[in-house]
């Protein structure tokens, strides 16, 4: 099949991915009829009356919402309650692109693959603006591939946010809580205590269209909220979005669109001298787009609300700009009037800044703590982001396998995005405003575009140094993989059963840390092999890490899950000539987990040795957080480094 650093083309792509998609892993305790993606319920089944209390209470069931209790769902121990104001679930509107990177979380959660046969695939984007001779028509300047070759075995994609919900919930139905959304319930009031295991009160009010109004109260642990703009968790907090509103209002609409536009079907970009900028955005099923439309000059606080635009307008705003092409709609689905505007909060939780105060309990994400216009494609993806940041952290504090404070670094590492977000969006604005020229004949907006790629597809997100990421003291030992950075995957061949994957593909939204051991140049049967050295020492030393941190009774594999990737081809080598780590027995009848080790995909030339820079001679240890993002790399034999990083973040179990 055709490819490009061992990343498919658009030829066979879906093929490849079928191939190549991570198999589940199930009867390891015995066999097990029916559908292995449904948990077997392990509590009491949801009902629609709400406990008296629990362990997270999320407000708000948006994208952040329902990716925090996806997450939590994997944990049967942990008690989740999701409300939300509205009756149910949205059907359309609202946000629509998928970044690569969430379609790499998306892989984690297990439906990356329903999103790629559903959703509208962005190959290219181009770019129009007005034909220098004749000011009343627009001209093709460019066009470019979407996303650099390379960049992630995920596409860009669009698909309806309802979509994307959907599967959430799904994930969350068939986890071992039954977990659903409790709908028609809006909070109130919070109030928290400074002591008391459940220091949360929330009050909420339940509506049910068919009774009258009623009380609730919920006592949490932690509450998380994803409620929005308007965010009610937010104003109880004392929190504020703060920043501007730029002085301009723009429209979009979802339409099924009778035009001779040739690029109705390209994600394009149009910047109209004198009528205004127009983005289209073509959508899933090869007949909807959404466009964006630039529209009025607002006032100093005026609101775009307060213009009253129509439909009407937005449709005869983009005939104006689509000139000489017709525009004809025959159908909107839903539309929307919005001014521009960059806004956040100063923190992200209840804590406060001193680092001896009071430990968080309350969160924002999402759209509660930052706000940005919708045209850069980044909204949904950034506040699935904080909640996938945040999910794993509050599960290894509930569970006890982390201290508390370790919440901490939730407002530190997604504030630093955010404010990223809010500057790159500030600036693609006011270029996409601009009715300059760039270098030559390419319009500036074009260049920014190109410039910010990496950006837009979500993959250039890095953590600094901190409790949670080491120094870049190794990094020279895998140059490919960025500390700080999201793993960046790459093919290889599963030793056991010579399966082509991505190593990527073996992470999972379960809350684990990820240890990937890359073999060093000794042939790891040999006494050599440090490889060998390291596997023997975390398995058999009752002071390794792997057993250190894990509870008593369970796998060796519950909290760090250890994979090695060996330089030799598959068929030279035995899964029985390995380090037991590599193969451990695990579950009450002792069965070996033969899906750790990995070879090469030397067959097509994709050598993840050098796709990602891996000192062939020493190897590395490459640490990956349960989020997915690079931790932090050391040498081989660097048990003492390995051992002080995670003392700094998990708690000592007996074992």
């Amino acid at each position: 099949m055709p490819s490009f650093l061992g990343i498919p083309t658009l030829l066979g792509w879906q093929l490849w991915y079928l191939q190549t998609a991570t198999v589940m892993q199930f009867h390891l305790n015995g066999f097990r009829p029916g559908d292995p993606a449904i948990t077997p319920a392990a509590c009491v089944p949801q009902t629609d009356r709400l406990p008296a209390s629990v362990d997270v209470l999320i407000v708000g069931s948006g994208s952040a919402g329902l990716t925090l209790a996806a997450q939590l769902s994997a944990f049967p121990d942990i008690t989740t309650r999701l409300i939300e104001a509205k009756s149910g679930p949205i059907e359309k509107g609202q946000a629509d692109g998928v970044s690569c990177r969430s379609m790499e979380m998306f892989e984690a959660f297990g439906f990356a693959h329903t999103v790629m046969r559903e959703a509208y695939w962005v190959n290219e984007t181009t770019f129009w603006k007005t034909d220098p001779d004749d000011a009343d028509s627009i001209v093709r300047t460019g066009r470019i591939q979407d996303v650099e070759d390379g960049l992630s075995e995920m596409p860009h994609v669009i698909l309806n946010q309802a979509r994307v919900h959907d599967m959430y919930l799904d994930v969350m139905r068939l986890s071992a809580h039954r977990l659903a959304p409790d709908y028609d319930r809006r909070l109130d009031r919070l109030d928290v205590a400074e002591t008391g295991t459940h220091p949360v009160t929330a009050t909420i009010i339940h509506s049910p269209a068919d009774a009258a109004p009623t009380e609730e109260m919920v006592r949490a642990r932690y509450v998380v909220g994803c409620d929005g703009a308007r965010s009610t968790v937010r104003s109880a907090m004392g929190l504020e979005l703060k920043g501007d509103s730029a002085n301009k209002a723009w429209g979009v609409m979802d339409v099924l669109v009778v035009t001779d536009f040739p690029d109705i079907r390209q994600k394009t970009l149009v910047q109209a001298a004198g009528s205004g900028a127009l983005l289209i955005i073509p959508r899933e099923g090869g007949y909807m787009a959404r466009i964006y439309v630039e529209l009025e000059t607002l006032g100093d606080g005026e609101r775009a609300r307060d213009r009253n635009i129509t439909l009407d307008q937005l449709i005869v705003a983009t005939q104006r700009i689509f000139r000489p092409y017709s525009f004809e709609v025959k159908n909107t689905i839903w539309w929307s009037v919005y001014e521009i505007g960059q806004r956040m909060t100063d923190r992200f939780d209840n804590a406060g800044d001193a680092p001896n105060g009071p430990l968080p309990s309350v969160f924002i994400a999402g759209d509660a703590c930052h706000t940005h216009s919708p045209k850069a494609g980044q909204g949904m993806n950034v506040s699935m982001g904080d909640s996938f940041n945040l999910g794993w952290k509050l599960a290894a504090a509930l569970q006890g396998r982390a201290a508390p404070e370790l919440l901490r670094s939730y407002s530190t590492e997604r504030a630093a995005v955010a404010r990223r977000l809010i500057t790159f969006d500030q600036e693609w604005a006011r270029v996409l405003a601009e009715q300059s020229s760039g270098a030559g004949n390419t319009p500036k907006f074009q260049e920014y575009f190109v410039e910010h790629g990496r950006y837009t597809a979500g993959v250039s997100v890095r953590y600094e140094p901190s409790q949670l990421i080491g120094e870049p003291k190794y990094q020279h030992l895998a140059t490919g993989f960025d500390i700080g950075m999201r793993l960046h995957s790459a093919p290889v061949v599963r030793l056991a059963d010579a399966k082509p994957m991505h190593i990527g593909h073996t992470l999972r939204a379960d809350g684990r840390w990820r240890l990937f051991l890359f073999a060093d140049a000794a042939h790891p049967t040999t006494s050599g092999s440090r490889l060998a050295q390291l596997c023997r020492y975390l398995y058999d030393n009752p002071a390794s890490l792997l057993r250190s941190h894990r509870p008593a009774g369970e796998d060796i594999d519950a909290v760090i899950d250890v994979r090695g990737i060996v330089q030799s081809d598959f068929r030279s080598m035995n899964l029985g000539d390995l380090p037991i780590l590599l193969r451990p027995p695990k579950g009450r009848f002792g069965l070996i987990d033969s899906e750790k080790a990995f070879c090469p995909d030397l067959k097509n030339d994709t050598d993840i040795f050098d796709l990602r820079g891996i000192d062939r001679c020493n190897g590395c240890i490459v640490i990956v957080r349960p989020d997915q993002y690079v931790a932090h790399i050391l040498p081989l034999d660097g048990f003492s480094g390995l051992s002080a990083f995670f003392r700094n973040i998990l708690t000592s179990q007996s074992s």
